[in-house]
C-alpha cells in the first residue's frame, strides 16, 4: 500500500469515520457501526467491504454478526495516519466516539 491508495480508501466521510471508530474502540460489529453512523446495513457493509478490499481492514465472524479491525499487516506509517487523524481532529469526532460507547454499553439494543 502507498500514500495514495490509503488516502483513496479513507476519501469518503463513511470510511473515515468507521476506521476511526475502529482505530478508537480496537474493533466494531457492523451493527454498532450502523447505529453509530445512523446508516442501513447494505450501505455500511459496503463501505467496510471498500476498506476490506484496501486491506485496511480485517473481518471475523462471530455467530450472526460481522467484526471490523484494523488489519495487523497495515503497515506502521499508515496506522501513524490513522491514528494522527483520530487524534488530532478529536473535537470533530466527539459526538460520534460518544454515541459508539453508548451503543457499546447496550450492545443487546445495537446487535439484536
Amino acid at each position: 500500500m502507498n500514500a495514495l491508495q490509503l488516502f483513496k480508501c479513507l476519501a469518503d466521510d463513511t470510511r473515515l469515520k468507521s476506521v476511526v471508530l475502529i482505530h478508537t474502540f480496537g474493533e466494531a460489529c457492523v451493527c454498532e457501526l450502523m447505529e453509530t453512523l445512523k446508516l442501513d446495513q447494505p450501505k455500511t457493509s459496503r463501505h467496510l467491504a471498500s476498506l476490506r478490499k484496501c486491506n485496511i481492514l480485517l473481518d471475523e465472524r462471530r455467530g450472526k454478526w460481522v467484526y471490523y479491525r484494523l488489519h495487523p499487516e497495515l503497515p506502521e506509517w499508515a496506522k501513524s495516519v490513522i491514528a494522527s487523524a483520530s487524534e488530532s481532529n478529536s473535537e470533530d469526532f466527539e459526538a460520534l466516539l460518544a454515541t459508539f460507547k453508548q451503543c457499546q454499553l447496550n450492545g443487546s439494543d445495537c446487535c439484536n
